[in-house]
């Protein structure tokens, strides 16, 4: 497993835009496939995106396709969620999350996870 640390989370306009970090610990991130989830008040935790190991290849929920961006930097062991055009249905508690397998990330079930970071999208 690795440790991970969000940060970037705050109060924003409806419009504007945040971009979260996913601070991780451990020698072996660039191994890990990395995803951000998100849970608002009084629902279920939901998908956000993920990416693979390498950067090659990454996944959205169609509710932020063209409006959210997942990247990574290995050489930083830091995972990034450029959150664009935010609409008040964004607010929610973000999570990171990580997982040596894609698969596992992407259906909301990795190994690891972070505190979570909050964004709040104000109308």
């Amino acid at each position: 497993q690795v440790q991970l640390v969000e940060s970037g989370g705050g109060l924003v306009q409806a419009g504007g835009s945040l971009r979260l970090s996913c601070a991780a610990s451990g020698r072996t991130f660039s191994s890990y496939a990395m995803g951000w989830f998100r849970q608002a008040p009084g629902k279920e935790r939901e998908f956000v995106a993920a990416i693979s190991w390498s950067g090659g290849s990454t996944y959205y929920a169609d509710s932020v396709k063209g409006r959210f961006t997942i990247s990574r930097d290995n050489a930083k062991n830091t995972v990034y969620l450029q959150m664009n055009s935010l609409k008040p249905e964004d607010t929610a508690v973000y999570y990171c999350a990580a997982d040596l397998r894609f698969g596992r990330v992407k259906v909301g079930a990795p190994d690891s996870w972070g505190q979570g970071t909050q964004v709040t999208v104000s109308s």
